[in-house]
């Protein structure tokens, strides 16, 4: 029963939510929640409710809810000062320092950090980079950004073309006709059964090989990929992936941009997910876990590659015409720091690791013989369960049968949060870092209690 209350009303008459049925919404017909705390792994609502937040907000609230070293950080910047611009040389100490700490984290061959708000907007950055790049190389051509089907790599014009899931795409003209997308390393549905994954990783690269003939090397800049595939289903590459498709770019001189939104900063039990997997990147691309989404900050790390010729770019035209009014904000950078510094102080990417692996084998033991369930996968705090209506034919339920979100509603009743992700009935896990094996055990348990309610 909704609560008919002015709060409410406020909330359904003048909020627009992203990634919702706006006319249900609008009519009263789906619920919200007006959430008011958190601690740990836990958020609470203004009914009273504590919940298990299973997926950390959005992959984000890495270090947990309620840590006061960040908030203290926060009102301390904030007090000290409030905001500065970035632009024509300016920044803060905590911008210095925060860049100073990524590079120090990164892979090898990164040079600079180039600090904006969100995951989104640092994916355009990249891609602006990439085509002041090749301009500056002479190569007016070398344009084109190769994506993936399945991938998500934010919901602007550009990042939305990037984003190969159809929901990002209708009914907004994307993508535009810079992108172009290929195979997704997603094992499970390979559409020939018979391959063993090291042909599978074959079909992969001849299928980016093919893409590339047909456009031309000399037409495409940049492949850009998660090093996990996040929304589109958190699928783990198959062995030997990114090694093979680094091969293919080095050959054509593609530029390769990491996605690490969700990888960055600890996810996979690694600091980074390049490292992680072998990979090679020219730019890398973080967000949410950077300031564990206490305060709004992304950022492009560019090598050394890149960034030669960016300075060769400006001493032949000038500043970069590039920036935004909030790049590198104080608060956010402190958020940053404290952030950081927590997650060494805590050992939270040692915890991680550790108990990611442990909530993927409990999940497996617990549902991986389920008649309905295709399979279970994951890679360090990252778990998915995918549900299928015939494993043994690889049938896949209806989409309007919502056996995913039916699944996460019935695991919501029993007071964990999982998401239903898109293209797909996969139920995905990405929780807070801090979380405990007895927490991980709760999480199976009413995901199997749920499951059952659903399916049997």
């Amino acid at each position: 029963m909704l609560r008919n209350d002015q709060l409410d009303q406020w909330d359904r008459d003048t909020f627009f939510h992203p990634s919702t049925h706006l006319a249900q919404f609008a009519r009263g017909e789906t619920p919200n929640r007006i959430v008011t705390g958190g601690s740990g792994c836990h958020i609470e609502d203004r009914d009273g409710n504590r919940l298990l937040d299973a997926f950390a907000g959005l992959y984000c609230v890495n270090a947990g809810y309620g840590r006061t070293e960040i908030a203290e950080a926060i009102a301390a910047q904030a007090r000290e000062l409030a905001y500065y611009h970035a632009y024509v040389g300016h920044g803060t100490e905590a911008s210095i320092t925060l860049a100073k700490m990524i590079l120090d984290r990164a892979p090898k061959g990164m040079s600079k950090v180039y600090f904006g708000l969100g995951g989104s907007d640092a994916n355009e950055t990249n891609i602006k980079l990439i085509w002041y790049y090749n301009n500056i190389l002479g190569r007016p051509e070398k344009k084109k950004i190769i994506s993936r089907w399945r991938g998500y790599h934010g919901s602007g014009l550009m990042t939305g073309s990037l984003t190969g899931l159809e929901l990002f795409h209708r009914k907004f003209d994307l993508p535009l006709t810079q992108v172009v997308h290929t195979e997704a390393p997603y094992y499970y549905r390979r559409e020939d059964t018979s391959q063993s994954e090291a042909d599978f990783v074959a079909h992969c690269v001849a299928s980016l090989e093919e893409l590339i003939e047909r456009e031309g090397a000399d037409t495409i800049a940049a492949f850009i990929g998660e090093p996990v595939l996040g929304t589109g289903g958190i699928v783990p590459p198959p062995a030997g992936y990114w090694q093979a498709i680094q091969e293919v770019l080095d050959r054509h001189d593609i530029l390769l941009v990491a996605d690490e939104v969700v990888t960055g900063f600890g996810r996979l039990g690694t600091m980074f997910g390049s490292d992680h997997y072998g990979m090679r990147p020219d730019l890398i691309t973080i967000a949410k876990g950077l300031t564990s989404a206490y305060a709004p900050l992304s950022g492009s790390i560019v090598g050394d590659r890149m960034w030669k010729v960016l300075e060769d770019g400006t001493d032949e035209n000038g500043p970069i015409g590039h920036g935004w009014t909030y790049s590198a904000h104080p608060i956010g950078a402190a958020a940053g720091v404290a952030n950081l510094r927590l997650l060494d102080d805590l050992d939270l990417i040692t915890n991680a690791g550790a108990v990611g692996d442990y909530l993927n084998q409990q999940m497996t033991q617990a549902l991986g013989g389920h008649a309905n369930v295709g399979e279970v996968r994951g890679e360090g705090m990252l778990c998915a369960v995918e549900f299928v209506k015939d494993r043994d034919d690889r049938v896949y339920f209806d989409a309007g049968d919502k056996v995913g979100p039916r699944i996460a509603a019935a695991l919501l009743e029993r007071g964990v949060i999982g998401r239903a992700m898109p293209q797909g009935d996969i139920l995905g896990f990405a929780p807070p870092f801090c979380l405990t094996r007895e927490e991980a055990d709760e999480v199976v348990a009413k995901t199997a209690d749920a499951v059952g309610s659903v399916l049997g």
